[in-house]
């Protein structure tokens, strides 16, 4: 090529480049980019993995469908189910730890690997309608389908659908299905055994919520549990509970005591957008809407058709009441004395799951919740779920006895005790100069307090962080050193001689106290307390330490009626009645018994304004007054606990 056509060359090719860069931004515009997540990411089998995860959608009889995970053990042949409904996140339970291993995977909410690390046991978590994964409406404990339901679906529906199910699409199991769950999947665990599927074979409730107003999540005896406040918010407002209460007050006392009645506080936060707080407020006395739902009055009314065994624990801090209102309703029916067992341990709500050894600082001889997994729990249910189980050697009630520390093994409760012995109910009686005794004072007395709803006696020492687990004193608040109330001037406190015998209970303490009040309302906490001897060699820590062994509260408007409330007559002595907690204990030599009496327990229970209103839910500041209340001592007017005390145990 001559010189001459080179510059020409150049020009022409030049012009090339720069038209193909003019135009390429017009073809990158034109490219779509690709995403980067795929629409639905599948996890490969992982082969090390001693388990398979699936997750499945299982349709219920109207059509809504329930997000199911289902665990498989790698090789598993003819192994039973276990199933848990909840509404606390399916996938999250089944996640807690990032593990290619089922008894790790299963660890926290589902800390039992006594049955998973060496028994072939599936796991089955399901969300239940309305929550997380699952489709349709949610409601706060579900009711039956009756008076309060009257759709075509209720939990023991869902569960004999899921059941069903179960049995005939996991090809892997034997078709044999259990049920467990704790608190609120305890709840749902008593729902099954409504008109249950033949698949089910058990049922374990541990810790259920059972009646919500008489002593369980929401009330105690009229009382309400305004703490709950941001448990309900978060629960009903989204589906995933996505939305979180906003915590404003380093101090949950300041809090609550800075707002006032706790719907009031409710209504502040947009609570009367969901459905079940609009409920507690149209709703707080024992009326139908609350009897019509309660588990244990319902299950009252049904045949008994396959095992259950109920797990309580003796300091549950959140449904004390449950377990053992379902045990009274169902014993009567075992009448062979082998479908109900009953399994009381020293435990908190949910604590046959964790380390057994102690709860707070109160320590105990073994690992309790490791004992009743391996020695009760996989024994019950391997033998009704398992092919060709051995028999089984659990005893219808196995229940701790706290102060001497040891398990009992009974045929009944209370009553099947150690051969040869008696419980009969004794008065302790509350006497002058804040002593008690088992002989009645003979001269009338009385002795006073002031409970002022401006500084309301605390539940535990301030500051009181927000109720909850996570490094928080609240699930062993029970057995927290009560020194702390007894020194307030608002808390009267009797206590006895130091023991020199053991004073063993087995049973159901009850209040009977005789007092006035200036107020025309007021609530009553009574508690019984395990005085410690001022030294302790052997944990110095507990010298002087005051156990509540058992302890509740009742809303003075409800003491003649749960149904219908009535003003306390002002300066007129009134009988005050109600069952504590059932408590299997022994005061041991050295310490002493003590009862305290006081007007609040804050901010656990909401305040109580000391003037009859119509609803304390919606008390204006200006119903919050004083009281002076008179409890009387001695004569025809004595105030005592009746103790159900055990004699004749050599």
């Amino acid at each position: 090529m001559s010189r001459l056509h080179r510059p020409a060359l150049f020009f022409a090719s030049t012009t090339l480049l720069l038209s193909a860069l003019l135009a390429m931004p017009t073809l990158l515009a034109q490219q779509k980019p690709e995403p980067d997540r795929p629409a639905h990411f599948v996890v490969p089998d992982d082969p090390e993995a001693d388990f398979v995860r699936r997750e499945v959608e299982i349709p219920m009889r109207d059509g809504v469908k329930l997000h199911t995970v289902i665990l498989v053990p790698k090789g598993a042949h003819r192994a039973p189910m276990l199933l848990t409904r909840t509404p606390y996140d399916a996938d999250g339970m089944t996640t807690l730890a990032k593990s290619n291993r089922l008894a790790a995977v299963l660890q926290g909410y589902d800390n039992f690997p006594e049955l998973f690390n060496k028994h072939g046991y599936i796991r089955v978590v399901q969300d239940i309608r309305g929550k997380y994964g699952s489709e349709g409406d949610y409601v706060m404990n579900r009711p039956q389908i009756g008076p309060l339901n009257d759709s075509n679906v209720d939990h023991s529906t869902d569960t004999w659908d899921t059941v069903d199910w179960l049995s005939k699409n996991v090809p892997e199991s034997n078709g044999k299905v259990g049920i467990l769950g704790i608190s609120y999947d305890g709840f749902t665990s008593l729902m099954a055994l409504f008109h249950p599927h033949p698949a089910l074979k058990v049922a374990i409730p541990m810790n259920p919520m059972v009646d919500g107003w008489r002593g369980d999540d929401w009330f105690h005896n009229g009382a309400f549990r305004q703490t709950n406040l941001p448990y309900i918010y978060e629960q009903e407002a989204t589906r995933g509970n996505t939305i979180h209460w906003i915590q404003t007050d380093a101090d949950d006392y300041d809090f609550y005591l800075k707002g006032g009645a706790a719907g009031l506080i409710g209504k502040r936060r947009g609570m009367d957008q969901l459905g079940f707080f609009r409920k507690l407020l149209a709703h707080p006395s024992y009326d139908a809407f609350w009897q019509e739902q309660a588990v244990d009055k319902l299950l009252a009314k049904e045949p008994l058709s396959i095992p259950v065994m109920l797990v309580h624990g003796l300091w549950d801090q959140e449904d004390i009441y449950g377990d053992m209102a379902v045990y009274a309703a169902l014993e009567p029916k075992d009448t062979r004395n082998d479908k109900v067992f009953l399994v009381m341990g020293p435990w908190n709500h949910g604590g046959q799951r964790e380390d057994g050894t102690h709860l707070g600082a109160i320590k105990f001889d073994t690992d309790t919740a490791a004992s009743f997994r391996r020695e009760v729990l996989r024994p019950f249910l391997d033998h009704y779920l398992m092919d060709d189980a051995p028999p089984m050697q659990v005893s219808p009630v196995t229940v701790y006895r706290t102060g001497e520390n040891h398990w009992e093994h009974l045929k009944s409760w209370p009553q099947g005790c150690a051969s040869g012995c008696r419980i009969a109910e004794q008065p302790l009686y509350l006497k002058d100069n804040g002593t008690a005794g088992f002989d009645a004072q003979a001269t009338a007395g009385s002795d006073e307090y002031v409970s002022d709803p401006s500084n309301p006696v605390p539940f535990l020492p301030r500051p009181l962080p927000a109720t909850g687990y996570d490094d928080n004193p609240w699930p062993s608040w029970l057995v927290s050193d009560q020194r702390q109330a007894a020194a307030r001037p608002d808390v009267l406190t009797f206590v006895t001689d130091v023991l020199d015998a053991p004073l063993r209970i087995s049973g159901t303490p009850k209040v009977d106290l005789r007092l006035s009040t200036t107020g025309s309302d007021g609530d009553f906490v009574v508690k019984l307390v395990d005085v410690y001897p001022d030294v302790v060699p052997d944990d110095p820590k507990l010298g002087g330490y005051q156990l509540m062994v058992s302890a509740d509260i009742l809303r003075g408007r409800y003491r003649e009626s749960l149904e219908h409330p009535s003003a306390i007559p002002s300066n007129t002595t009134v009988p005050i009645r109600f069952d504590l907690p059932v408590a299997n204990h022994t005061f041991l030599p050295g310490h002493r018994v003590m009862v305290q009496v006081q007007s609040s327990w804050f901010p656990l229970y909401d305040l109580n304004p000391q003037t009859f209103v119509p609803n304390i839910f919606l008390a204006q500041p200006k119903d919050y007054r004083e009281a002076t209340i008179s409890v009387k001592l001695g004569g025809a007017q004595a105030s005592s606990v009746l103790l159900p005390v055990v004699s004749g145990i050599k």
